[in-house]
């Protein structure tokens, strides 16, 4: 076996990093627009689910949207903005 052959056979694919998208709570926006524009961002999300994000948010002041690879994170907060909404992003650790 040559040398080449052993260093692709020990090549393991590391995970992209993923990425927390949260939501904060602010005191502009109805709560029905808040579930519709997370509905509208993140297509895997079930209205229960957004309905849910929504109220966490509302109570504790901040909320878990999805945890994602990070292009896909600052593509979800940055529409969320542009419906108006409060959003950030962090590694998740």
């Amino acid at each position: 076996m040559s040398v080449e052959t052993i260093e692709k056979r020990s090549t393991v694919r590391k995970l992209a990093p993923r990425y927390r998208v949260l939501l904060h709570n602010d005191d502009f926006n109805p709560m029905e627009h808040v579930v519709k524009a997370l509905l509208t961002t993140v297509a895997s999300l079930t209205q229960p689910q957004a309905v849910s994000i929504m109220m966490e948010a509302h109570n504790s002041g901040i909320a878990l949207v999805i945890t994602c690879a990070q292009e896909h994170a600052e593509f979800y907060c940055e529409t969320l903005k542009n419906h108006g909404l409060t959003c950030t992003i962090e590694p998740d650790e």
